[in-house]
């Protein structure tokens, strides 16, 4: 093998191959690189990756990302309205669009998909309580046009019906099946201009 069996260089050729978009050949390239460059690349990498994981955590409110020692800006109650997105990426592509300027809400996945797990990894529970005990106006569902997305936000419409909040999803331009990290900004755009109210069953 070309990289004469070294558990180090294999190991860590497993760990990058899991990245979103990579396999096995775009791993080997980047091991490649980052050894050719173990000054400018691993030394910085190595550092920087030690301090995020000692200082950067998931809020269990809101589930954004926050320093261990800080408290996350969802403490605050200067809000009226949160967009509830399934992850990370989803927040980032909204708020470079410009369009919202409010609060968000990260669950962290879909029903389905965790159904299996234990855990309460996706945060519906902390969303109905924020909504509960401060004065939030609207709650826009902005999750993916996906069952699991749609199953999700249906779930949560269910959650808080018997709240006064008002409950709007993204409109025209979202595709069926698509996912907000993948849409361009002209498509977000009109999707959050034109959401709508969510209608009860």
């Amino acid at each position: 093998m070309s990289n004469n069996n070294i558990k180090e260089i294999e190991d860590l050729i497993k760990i990058i191959s899991k990245f979103p978009g990579l396999g096995p050949k775009s791993a080997k390239r980047i091991v490649l690189k980052l050894i050719n460059n173990r000054e400018e690349l691993i030394k910085p990498l190595a550092n920087t990756l030690a301090k995020i994981y000692k200082n950067v955590v998931r809020c269990k409110i809101c589930g954004n990302l926050k320093l261990t020692e800080s408290d996350c800006a969802c403490s605050k109650n200067n809000y009226d309205q949160i967009c509830v997105v399934e992850n990370i990426a989803d927040m980032w592509v909204i708020q470079n669009t410009g369009i919202y300027k409010g609060n968000y809400h990260i669950l962290g996945g879909t029903l389905p998909s965790l159904e299996s797990q234990k855990n309460d990894g996706v945060l519906i529970s902390t969303l109905i309580d924020r909504v509960k005990k401060n004065n939030v106006k609207e709650v826009i569902l902005a999750t993916s046009a996906t069952i699991e997305g749609q199953t999700t936000a249906h779930y949560i419409q269910d959650s808080l019906k018997n709240t006064q909040v008002k409950l709007s999803k993204l409109a025209q331009g979202l595709p069926v099946g698509g996912e907000i990290e993948y849409l361009d900004d002209g498509t977000l755009f009109s999707a959050f201009k034109n959401r709508g109210p969510v209608v009860s069953d």
